[in-house]
């Protein structure tokens, strides 16, 4: 309990835990289980993703004592947590069911707003063309001087359209021109805006908080000042396709590793992967609807997009007690997922 106002101590756990000095593996295996069930390891590219990749990758980095909230997990780390947790539940003989980790797009948080989300008329359109001007201009010179390739400079081009069209964003990914900018006489302010300036492409996600970004006006001094046409979104907001790449490398990775483990040791492999990827896909039948991972209304997902409702949970329940009945040829039978609670509408 005393770690719990510096950080170091799970405030939940804390509350529960048998000691002070104990851990969550050590008071489970304690209990000397005869089954269990272990769905770990989401949380080491979550953060990295629904941060719009504002961590660090750090793959290849081995000391996880130097890693943020929202890095991605070195897959060797991975591996030895994960294999030490296994290794301390089957000790005593205990059998059960090892899960895997889903893709990100199987969630409302990466898949509701969408990439085209800025309404322009004609006018206004040309007016935005007019002051990008400048900058589209100024990458043909980068490219000529050596600074960016022909490619980035491609990628880097901003145009609106009368209709819907891409917001701008901020890459990390591309390379940093805000000096060289300044250096060609644009104002320091302007220049680190688009510094490592594009606009969104389909192939990026847009992530559920940005949401109440797009379209705002930070300073109501500077009516013009709009985010996703003059202001950029911030990293935060846009989980890049290299960026997604980033986070399925991984992913497979910790994939392939509790796969391994649980043939290793005999125990069943529930591939939720699948499962929550067919309900984005396709929806789930139960009795009296259709499950699925439309925000709000799916009924699969509670509102922060990310974490199940009890309804999606029955689900992953049922998914579950199939691996369990198949592995270990039981027939413990499903729940009702329609008895259980999700999202609802109402008027007040």
């Amino acid at each position: 309990v005393a770690g719990v106002a510096n950080g170091t101590a799970n405030p939940w756990y804390a509350r529960f835990a048998t000691s002070e000095s104990s851990t969550v593996l050590a008071d489970a295996a304690s209990l000397n289980p005869s089954f269990f069930s272990l769905w770990i390891g989401n949380n080491d590219i979550l953060g990295y993703a629904t941060s719009g990749g504002s961590g660090v990758d750090q793959t290849g980095n081995l000391d996880p004592s130097s890693y943020g909230g929202n890095d991605i997990t070195d897959p060797n780390v991975f591996a030895a947590a994960y294999s030490a947790q296994v290794d301390a539940l089957v000790a005593g003989g205990a059998k059960g069911v090892l899960l895997n980790i889903p893709d990100v797009t199987s969630i409302p948080y990466f898949t509701t707003v969408p990439a085209q989300s800025i309404p322009l008329d004609a006018a206004t359109a040309g007016a935005v063309n007019a002051q990008f001007a400048l900058y589209n201009g100024a990458l043909g010179q980068l490219v000529a001087a050596g600074f960016i390739s022909a490619e980035e400079a491609a990628l880097r081009q901003v145009n609106f359209n009368e209709g819907i069209n891409y917001p701008i964003m901020t890459d990390v990914d591309l390379t940093d021109v805000t000096a060289i900018l300044i250096g060609g006489g644009i104002d320091p302010q302007t220049a680190a805006l688009l510094g490592q300036l594009r606009q969104v492409k389909s192939d990026d996600l847009v992530v559920l908080t940005a949401s109440s970004a797009l379209g705002s006006v930070p300073d109501p001094s500077n009516p013009l000042g709009i985010v996703g046409v003059s202001i950029p979104l911030t990293n935060q907001f846009v989980l890049t396709s290299t960026e997604q790449d980033r986070v399925a490398t991984a992913g497979a990775a910790y994939n392939a590793i509790i796969e391994g483990l649980a043939a290793a040791n005999e125990l069943g492999y529930g591939d939720m992967k699948s499962a929550l990827a067919d309900v984005a896909a396709n929806g789930a039948v139960y009795n009296g609807g259709l499950l699925t991972s439309t925000y709000v209304t799916g009924g699969a997902f509670s509102l922060d997009g990310v974490h199940p409702t009890p309804r999606g949970y029955a689900f992953t329940a049922n998914t579950i007690i199939d691996v369990i009945n198949t592995t270990y040829n039981a027939s413990i039978p499903k729940v009702d997922i329609g008895t259980y609670g999700t999202v609802t509408l109402h008027n007040n």
